[in-house]
């Protein structure tokens, strides 16, 4: 895991993403899934990239069945884009690096 991606979970979900001042990208991802392997690098250039402006968190949804129940999560990996708490968008499946990029700066323009 990178430095700029940290684990969350059931107990700090709501302090860590939830209650975050910065736009936070929630991993929800397992360690069976292989696609889930795919995106883990993405992920973390994305977290250095976007370091100061989003917070990116992942979140092993086999740990944290509250969290992944209450969030809607049936599909992996599974990408949430929230701020001030609330969902702002969704992706589903493994994204290559462009697509993923054009996503999040898509989302953040959008404010």
């Amino acid at each position: 895991m990178s430095d700029q991606v940290n684990s969350v979970s059931d107990a700090n979900f709501a302090q860590e993403v939830l209650a975050s001042e910065l736009p936070v990208v929630v991993d929800f991802w397992a360690p069976w899934c292989k696609p889930c392997e795919d995106v883990a690098p993405v992920v973390a250039s994305l977290a250095q990239t976007y370091a100061g402006k989003v917070r990116f968190v992942k979140l092993n949804v086999d740990e944290n069945p509250q969290i992944t129940g209450e969030m809607g999560i049936r599909g992996l990996p599974t990408l949430m884009l929230l701020r001030d708490g609330e969902v702002v968008n969704t992706k589903v499946g493994a994204l290559p690096a462009a697509q993923m990029t054009a996503w999040l700066d898509g989302r953040l323009a959008a404010g």
